[in-house]
């Protein structure tokens, strides 16, 4: 019974409100100047390179959870991502929610990816961010055994959902901003409604324009003054 307190209480954090509480680096509240952009799921070949094209465009650096099974599949689009100065982030090395307690699985698997980004980029990351937002306690100790910070996210777009719209993304984003905020959207539909990450890919300049329009500087996590 404690073994399933210490797991499942900290999941908790996944409620906003709780995140918040507990601390702004969990909740990914940075410098009230800037905003970090992330997206997770991928890498994606069939979608990634699309959104490397627009963050080029729009001049602005994000920071990529990636999942190690899907890096060890796609190292060049891994390799891209980090040569066009976006960050590599660690999101686990399956798509699980991962509600039963297996710590030894956690921390293997936190490590492997951890190593995974490492081999790839060349750089040791620095942020995990569990699938679905589920922060265990397994997880959130193999997080720190691999020397990797939790961040979830402080806005959201909603934008994996059948009925997102480029329009809704923004609104769902801008419902909760504020400075300092870390924004999360996803780069691949691989676990999303699919054709999702075209409405993402939509609304990623919307979203951009209005954080500039309020003043602040969209980049990545290691900018942000967190951690």
């Amino acid at each position: 019974m404690a073994v399933t307190a210490w797991h499942i209480g900290p999941a908790a954090t996944w409620i906003p409100s709780v995140r918040s509480a507990l601390g702004p680096t969990l909740d990914g509240r940075g410098d009230p100047r800037r905003l970090a952009l992330t997206f997770d799921d991928g890498p994606d070949p069939g979608s990634t390179p699309h959104f490397l094209r627009a963050l080029d465009r729009l001049g602005v650096r994000a920071t990529f959870f990636v999942l190690g099974s899907r890096l060890a599949r796609h190292r060049e689009l891994g390799r891209r991502i980090a040569a066009e100065g976006h960050e590599l982030a660690v999101h686990g090395w399956r798509h699980e929610r991962g509600w039963a307690p297996r710590p030894v699985r956690d921390a293997h698997d936190v490590a492997r990816s951890a190593d995974a980004v490492h081999r790839v980029s060349g750089v040791y990351p620095r942020w995990y961010r569990p699938p679905y937002g589920v922060l265990t306690g397994g997880r959130w100790a193999a997080a720190r055994r691999a020397g990797l910070t939790p961040v979830l996210w402080s806005a959201w777009g909603r934008d994996w959902t059948a009925t997102a719209t480029p329009g809704r993304v923004l609104a769902e984003v801008t419902s909760t901003l504020r400075g300092g905020a870390t924004v999360l959207l996803h780069d691949t539909d691989a676990y999303s409604a699919a054709g999702s990450w075209r409405v993402t890919l939509a609304a990623l300049p919307l979203v951009v324009e209005e954080c500039r329009s309020r003043g602040l500087t969209v980049g990545r996590l290691a900018d942000h003054g967190i951690g």
